[in-house]
């Protein structure tokens, strides 16, 4: 059997274990929070490296692309110093392959009700994913990245592909020398939420994006709306469905009730595929293509 292990410095709350059959093979994805202790995530990776098939790294990206340009986060890499033997990677592969489809299929089999409440979407951070961000812009919708709002509590939103290329161009070598925590939830702070920038919630057709983000300042209420994110629990799709969302789009399968980060399937990718080598994107696509993934919808009221 193959094995897949995603370490993340999420919750343990949100830990799972399954094994899936992948073009014949039989792989166990397993994923292991910290609690936004990296230095425990550091140790585990050293642990078991050389044991595994393939790392994930969850909770956290090595580093952000944005168009051509990589961003790296120094605090995380840190994480993965120990590392020596088993392939690491952060998901970015998927998140500029798998993701990309998203606008495409949502377009495809929820079209008509996205053209009557109008082609609007909200991008809590497009920087961080910059797949799902281009897959909206190609789609020609009208799109707000929050990377200023979600990302750094300022309250200026970015409406173009330019506008957030500059933005990244001009913060991404300074917020990639910060501490990882100052921007993004970590552990115990991934299940708060407090509600803010509501007026763009409600503006957008489509709430798009980091699934952390998008709770952490969702409103009490999200009637009719479209989710697209990843790394969804049985929780949160019934935080969903309670808030009143319409439909929820993931980029990755459900797999026993949830979708799993596009880190961890990147690395069941890579245990499948038996190179013992982070996949090119060529490469992706092409196990993508052979397993039929594609983004999956699930209507919620």
């Amino acid at each position: 059997m193959k094995r897949a292990v995603s370490i993340s410095i999420g919750t343990s709350k949100r830990d799972k274990v399954v094994e899936v059959e992948l073009l014949g093979e039989t792989v166990r994805i397993e994923r292991i929070g910290t609690d936004g202790d990296m230095e425990k995530a550091a140790r585990l990776y050293q642990e078991l490296d050389g044991k595994v098939e393939a790392f994930g790294v969850g909770g956290a990206d090595l580093g952000v692309l944005v168009g051509d340009k990589l961003y790296p986060l120094y605090n995380v890499q840190k994480m993965v110093r120990f590392i020596q033997k088993t392939p690491v990677v952060d998901g970015a592969g998927l998140k500029n392959t798998l993701e990309n489809r998203l606008a495409t299929v949502i377009d495809a089999q929820i079209g008509d009700y996205i053209a009557k409440q109008g082609r609007k979407a909200l991008v809590v951070v497009g920087a961080d994913r910059w797949g799902l961000s281009k897959s909206f812009i190609d789609a020609g919708y009208e799109i707000v990245f929050g990377d200023l709002m979600f990302g750094l509590g300022l309250p200026f939103a970015v409406r173009t592909e330019k506008g957030i290329k500059t933005l990244a161009g001009l913060l991404m070598p300074i917020a990639g020398r910060l501490p990882f925590e100052w921007i993004y939830p970590t552990g115990e702070k991934q299940e708060k939420r407090t509600p803010k920038w509501e007026k763009y919630y409600h503006w957008a057709t489509v709430i798009a994006g980091d699934c952390h983000y998008i709770k952490r300042y969702m409103p009490d209420r999200l009637d009719g709306k479209v989710i697209a994110t990843n790394t969804t629990t049985a929780a949160d799709i019934e935080a969903f469905r309670q808030a009143g969302v319409k439909y929820v789009v993931t980029s990755t399968p459900v797999i026993e009730g949830r979708s799993f980060g596009t880190n961890m399937m990147e690395a069941a990718l890579i245990a499948v595929s038996g190179k013992g080598r982070v996949l090119t994107r060529p490469e992706l696509n092409e196990l993508l293509n052979r397993l039929g993934f594609e983004p999956q919808i699930q209507q919620l009221n």
